[in-house]
């Protein structure tokens, strides 16, 4: 991480943006064979020859790229796969229960993962096959197995990493960069950006704030999210007075503080963040998601959630209590009541009824969507978040370099990425006119 750091500083923008990989992502028969081809090149003379006669592919895994094979005759690919998987499991059975040297384990927890995530065996004849499935933190490609496939929108994936920035918007001056895989969530490294600003660092995950999820197991909301004003009053953090041009800072519960603020769009509204931050005492103006549900059925929003009684007040003006969880929040089954509601129709397609998800972390998610709602947070917000997109414009400006990563590994990349935002930050600092004078530095003035 780079970090620069300066007098008076008290705001910071955040947000992320794809890195593309420096390498070819890889299919399944070429990642198994790559992984078995790297495998065999670290082991020494006498390890390689008893890893050799466990192979029984026709393949000296001699030369890199695909192994021969009419890809357009379904059965052919499917012996292929089987063999190579057959070949990979071979050379792990021969190293169980072995001391391996560094290199070697390396090499051969590679294997066993991209085995593990890209195949399955059927229990009817023994064969292993794709697996008809995407595994959680697949790796794309074993010549830079850090790098993973992620999405910044839904419509647009990208292979290789994300850079995670936080600006001075004031000054347009890059203070913190990270860098992790592609598939990790923005506010993932937040607290890292913020270490030395804030006084209280913890981990932001991914405890995201999105809608209802109504569904045939129970119509749980499998979201971790707030329902609104409504919960703010239940908590007893009242949002200004209804007109809408409410002090933002007393929607949020944060009338004593005068702390820093940070700023980020929706992927910075988890839970875990909006703790931290409020802890911090900062002001916050990340966005946090509405709550929404399928089939334009009730939203969370349309229930009363009161965290002081500790129940849930449903539209067809049914109670009932939450449920706690043992890690916190909790659930509010109306289980029987949905059966004879006239509006069930409009709530849930499950026979079991409705079911909300409270969050651990549901007055903080309240709150941030209350302050959404103040004309003072919105205007504040529009004008100072966009300020981070267009450093990210300047970051990117460049292809290689920039948008494409020139090196692999997560920690070369975030060192290459640091050095391009010191790069960007020497030419803000010469726009801001940086100058000695009296023995100090000192912008010019206008």
């Amino acid at each position: 991480m780079t970090r620069l750091t300066y007098d008076r500083i008290s705001k910071w923008v955040l947000d992320s943006t794809p890195l593309y990989d420096a390498v070819a992502t890889m299919d399944t028969v070429t990642l198994i064979r790559s992984a078995i081809r790297g495998l065999l090149a670290v082991a020494d003379t006498e390890l390689q020859a008893r890893l050799r006669a466990r192979l029984s592919r026709d393949d000296d895994y001699a030369r890199a790229g695909k192994p021969v094979c009419d890809y357009d005759d379904a059965a052919a690919r499917e012996a292929l796969v089987d063999a190579l998987a057959r070949d990979a499991y071979a050379l792990l059975a021969c190293l169980d229960e072995q001391q391996l040297g560094p290199e070697v384990d390396k090499a051969a927890q590679l294997l066993a993962t991209v085995v593990g995530q890209d195949l399955d065996q059927d229990a009817d004849d023994g064969v292993f096959r794709i697996a008809r499935r995407v595994a959680a933190d697949r790796v794309i490609s074993t010549v830079d197995p850090q790098a993973r496939h992620g999405h910044k929108t839904s419509a647009r994936g990208f292979n290789g990493y994300k850079g995670h920035i936080a600006i001075d918007p004031d000054v347009e001056i890059i203070t913190a960069t990270e860098v992790t895989a592609g598939n990790a969530g923005d506010a993932e490294p937040a607290a890292d950006l913020l270490a030395d600003d804030l006084p209280t660092p913890v981990t932001a995950d991914t405890d995201t704030a999105d809608g209802d999820h109504d569904d045939s197991h129970g119509d749980s909301n499998l979201a971790a999210d707030a329902g609104a004003t409504t919960v703010a009053i239940a908590a007893g953090h009242a949002p200004g007075d209804g007109d809408g041009n409410g002090d933002a800072r007393s929607v949020r519960g944060l009338e004593d503080q005068q702390g820093p603020a940070v700023y980020g769009d929706a992927a910075y509204g988890t839970g875990k963040l909006l703790a931290m931050l409020e802890t911090a005492g900062a002001d916050i103006f990340t966005k946090v998601q509405p709550p929404t549900a399928p089939g334009g059925r009730y939203a969370k929003d349309r229930f009363v959630i009161d965290l002081n009684s500790g129940t849930v007040t449903c539209p067809g003006a049914v109670t009932v209590p939450i449920r706690p969880a043992t890690a916190g929040g909790g659930t509010a089954v109306f289980g029987p009541a949905c059966t004879s509601c006239p509006l069930a129709t409009q709530c849930t397609s499950s026979t079991a009824g409705r079911t909300i998800t409270i969050s651990r972390y549901e007055a903080e998610l309240a709150r941030a969507r209350a302050a959404q709602h103040d004309s003072a947070w919105v205007a504040d917000y529009k004008a100072t978040r966009p300020k981070v997109e267009r450093k990210i414009g300047h970051l990117m400006r460049r292809r290689h370099g920039g948008r494409r990563a020139r090196v692999r590994g997560r920690t070369k990349v975030a060192a290459d990425f640091s050095l391009l935002a010191a790069a960007i930050n020497l030419a803000r600092l010469g726009v801001l006119g940086l100058h000695r004078a009296g023995g100090n530095w000192a912008a010019a003035t206008t």
